[in-house]
């Protein structure tokens, strides 16, 4: 199963107010392995970029005049997630915005999201797993002990890796484990390809109790027995 861990960067919270996305960061993960491919892309958005926005991401409008506008750049975006079941947390906000910029441009503009990718909300799959708890990107990390102390500002290709690692660990880890050391080519990812130690048992050598050690436990008994009035250890034995 191929899968795409995304997260978007914007100019601010409302595509419908004509904000837009500025950065886009994926990492590809087939089948519950992080491939090191990804993909990763600042845009110019055209507009100015909110003063709540930059302090959240850090990206200014100087940084971004260079880059490149949606249209530059879709077309390989689209290639790289279609098929894919995207992870995103809090998906409908990137997703909303991923379709707004999709509806700009003449090539894209008969393109949405659901009809290229399956998509998964990984924010509605931790409220699932931890009700009542906070479960932002953060929270999951400390839950999870995933290191995230790198990051200081919010970024579409970090946020995207840490996501990938959180969600790994919260639908189970590493399922295949191969206590061999050797790969037998079938890796599935379910939890019946765990290979199981063979332990052979060997014969458990008894040591019987001396006739010393048998004459001091039972003194020991006697020193219960008349302390408490009963002996469990002899009431058990002889029954």
């Amino acid at each position: 199963m191929r899968q795409i861990v995304l997260d978007t960067e914007t100019t601010g919270i409302d595509p419908k107010e004509g904000h837009r996305i500025i950065e886009i960061g994926c990492v590809e993960v087939v089948n519950r392995r992080l491939t090191g491919n990804h993909f990763h892309v600042y845009i110019n958005p055209g507009r100015h970029i909110e003063q709540e926005a930059i302090d959240v991401h850090g990206i200014t409008n100087e940084y971004l005049s260079d880059k490149p506008v949606f249209a530059d750049v879709a077309e390989d975006f689209i290639q790289f997630i279609r098929g894919a079941q995207l992870v995103i947390h809090n998906a409908p906000f990137d997703v909303g915005f991923m379709d707004h910029e999709f509806g700009m441009e003449p090539k894209t503009r008969s393109v949405r999201t659901a009809d290229i990718c399956d998509v998964l909300d990984s924010l509605t799959l931790a409220r699932q797993k931890h009700p009542g708890q906070k479960n932002n990107l953060d929270a999951l990390c400390k839950r999870y002990g995933i290191d995230n102390s790198h990051r200081t500002l919010h970024g579409a290709l970090l946020d995207a890796e840490i996501l990938a690692d959180v969600y790994l660990m919260m639908t189970g880890g590493q399922k295949a484990l191969n206590l061999s050391g050797q790969g037998n080519g079938d890796d599935t990812g379910q939890a019946d390809a765990v290979r199981r130690v063979q332990r052979t048992t060997n014969k458990l050598k008894v040591i019987q109790a001396s006739a010393d050690e048998i004459t001091q436990h039972e003194a020991r008994l006697d020193i219960v027995e008349k302390s408490a009035g009963n002996c469990l250890w002899r009431s058990a034995t002889s029954d």
